[in-house]
């Protein structure tokens, strides 16, 4: 399945210490996603879909997904359906 890199609106907490914690990931006006849970922040390579930035493993809806914040916008990888 290919994939391609979507950016996205990000509802964000701004904590004392200056770390960014993603509290609601809105994939599109009919798709807002709770955060609820972030696991893990390290500075990585985006392989699939290109890219270099911060990546959040968060736990959403009972499932791990990584966000990425990259040059002051977040994205994600959307899952592109074509055959």
């Amino acid at each position: 399945m290919e994939r391609r890199k979507k950016y996205v609106p990000v509802i964000v907490r701004f904590e004392a210490g200056g770390r960014l914690r993603p509290l609601v990931i809105e994939f599109d006006e009919a798709h807002r996603y709770p955060v609820d849970r972030v696991l893990d922040v390290r500075r990585a390579a985006c392989e699939r879909v290109g890219g270099v930035g911060d990546r959040y493993t968060c736990r959403i809806q009972g499932q791990e997904s990584y966000l990425w914040f990259e040059k002051g916008r977040w994205f994600v990888e959307e899952k592109n359906n074509r055959s």
